[in-house]
């Protein structure tokens, strides 16, 4: 994670822009802020800042609208401020290139792990997935197609562990169910949810103790999966 990162917070609200005005500085993050869309692109392109934290319902336009511009020249990590009943637009915005959501109101110790872990992920972008992911007592040995629970090996088929080597690839970054379609079975199946349901309960029974309550294999309600990486 870079030191002191850059944070830019593109909001309208007050109230959150006092709160992590005063709260992100304190954890080592520099901080900036647009209340517009429009300022918040040109701070954007001005700064140059690590991270962006975006609210969807600006005054001016449309956050996936800012989404749309700010992917048109950069790849700099964007979370997503959503309102709870604003799950359509969350997926949209996912879709066009945000890399994770915060659904209002959020606590800070989530929101500062989601920070963290989006650093992490924009941090390894340009280099190869280590040959060996862990997570707690999970193992998957990439390089020999293996994967391991508890020290104990578990078959997979090709499709579940495509599955898992997608979240892997992305891990800690919420995908949403048009997106895992599209990369585990191809654009021709991105309407096909039936598939992705079947194939998480199947991995979810594989590799979690309780797949009824998953440690990794995280649902994001009506968006998609992410797994978990802390």
């Amino acid at each position: 994670m870079p030191q002191e990162a850059a944070i830019l917070l593109i909001e309208d609200e007050p109230e959150i822009r006092r709160f992590l005005r005063t709260t992100l500085p304190a954890h080592g993050f520099r901080f900036h802020e647009a209340v517009t869309g429009r300022d918040g692109l040109a701070e954007a392109k001005a700064r140059n800042p690590d991270l962006i934290l975006l609210d969807l319902g600006l005054p001016d336009v449309e956050g996936n609208e800012v989404i749309r511009q700010i992917r048109e020249w950069t790849t700099t990590p964007i979370i997503v401020l959503s309102a709870r009943d604003q799950e359509h637009a969350k997926v949209a915005a996912l879709d066009l290139g945000a890399d994770d959501y915060v659904t209002k109101p959020f606590g800070l110790n989530e929101l500062l792990a989601r920070i963290r872990t989006a650093l992490r992920h924009a941090s390894r972008t340009s280099e190869s997935v280590e040959s060996v992911f862990t997570l707690g007592d999970l193992k998957v040995d990439l390089g020999r197609r293996q994967v391991f629970v508890s020290e104990k090996e578990i078959h997979l088929t090709p499709i579940e562990y495509k599955l898992l080597t997608t979240l892997i690839r992305y891990a800690g970054k919420v995908l949403t169910h048009r997106q895992l379609l599209k990369e585990v079975w191809g654009p021709l199946h991105m309407e096909e949810g039936h598939y992705l349901r079947v194939y998480m309960r199947q991995l979810r029974n594989k590799l979690e103790k309780n797949p009824a309550h998953p440690r990794y294999l995280l649902t994001e309600l009506g968006v998609g999966y992410r797994l978990r990486t802390e």
